[in-house]
């Protein structure tokens, strides 16, 4: 005999149920072997990410924007080796920047760009 809509529908309700429990009783387990481990290795809260604003995990912190190769900006903490009067700057590893190969070309020296 088919099964009738009410007779699927109060099934997914038990199913959905019976679902509910288990994902209680395993996140229980869940969180004491996390509490274990923070009392073990004394985790602190900013460790776990914790402490910053609502609703925002800390992966989730907005990058800054980036610009092309060419205009890039220094980043916070990298101390530039080299920067011109438009505020590019570059720490003298990986290849060339355009901005740079043409202040060479233009006639400066790498001594000339160097920050200071």
């Amino acid at each position: 005999m088919a099964k009738t809509f009410q007779q699927v529908q109060k099934q997914i309700e038990q199913l959905q149920k019976e679902a509910d429990q288990l994902r209680k009783k395993e996140a229980d387990g869940v969180l004491e072997r996390i509490r274990e481990a923070i009392e073990v290795y004394g985790f602190t809260a900013a460790e776990l990410g914790f402490g910053r604003s609502p609703g925002r995990p800390a992966a989730a912190a907005k990058p800054a924007a980036r610009k092309g190769r060419k205009g890039r900006k220094a980043a916070a903490g990298n101390a530039p080796k080299f920067r011109d009067d438009q505020g590019n700057v570059w720490s003298g590893r990986g290849p060339r920047p355009g901005w740079f190969k043409a202040a060479l070309e233009a006639g400066k020296s790498p001594d000339e760009l160097l920050a200071k």
